[in-house]
């Protein structure tokens, strides 16, 4: 299996610079790497109500196109989960596996909503809030994963929601092996498992930059 690329540029940058300073723990480097998709939850962690709120409340602190601060959060512990958890999909690329596995299946939600009928800069702001969540999410020792394959109408009913909702954010402690790989050009970007581990392919820097 193709070694950690992200992981393995990291040593080649310390071994560059070789005087600077220990990477910080908690610094954005890491939790990006420790911020991946998860689709399969330790049922045994309840999220707590207090613990969304606080990933909920990177969102007065972030970016908003023209300030308009259009977004809207709807929490949701184990209490309500059954009123969602029938009406989202994951994993449309390992879709003959029907996650999440029975026994792994998150139990918390937050279910993401705009005030007005979105538009593009509605978007804009939907992927800084989700990826900041995430993050902070993390930082709190959970893991998440955003989704866009839910029943809106059946979930805004269930939830009683004021307004349509645009995404779902599944919260818990992740209960999978997940590993960042190459990606070699031309390769196939779709995420697999093989022996239990969900491997996740990456380009590299370099295929990344436009010369």
């Amino acid at each position: 299996m193709a070694d950690n690329y992200l992981e393995k540029r990291m040593e080649e940058f310390r071994s560059v610079v070789g005087s600077a300073p220990a990477k910080a723990k908690g610094s954005l480097s890491s939790l990006l790497l420790k911020n991946r998709s998860t689709r399969g939850f330790d049922n045994s962690f309840k999220v707590r109500k207090d613990q969304l709120m606080r990933i909920v409340s990177v969102n007065n602190k972030i970016a908003s196109a023209r300030n308009r601060q259009v977004l809207r959060f709807s929490l949701v512990t184990e209490e309500r989960a059954h009123l969602v958890l029938p009406h989202i999909a994951m994993g449309s690329a390992l879709s003959e596996m029907k996650l999440p596995l029975p026994g792994t299946e998150p139990n918390a939600f937050v279910v993401i909503c705009s005030v007005c009928e979105p538009h593009a800069s509605t978007y804009v702001d939907l992927g800084i809030s989700v990826q900041s969540m995430l993050l902070q999410a993390v930082e709190i020792g959970l893991n998440g994963v955003c989704l866009m394959s839910f029943d809106k109408e059946r979930i805004k009913e269930n939830l009683s929601l004021p307004y349509e909702p645009l995404m779902v954010l599944a919260i818990g402690k992740s209960a999978e092996n997940i590993r960042l790989v190459d990606m070699p050009k031309g390769g196939d970007c779709n995420y697999y498992r093989e022996n239990g581990v969900h491997y996740v392919p990456k380009l590299s820097i370099d295929d990344l930059i436009i010369e």
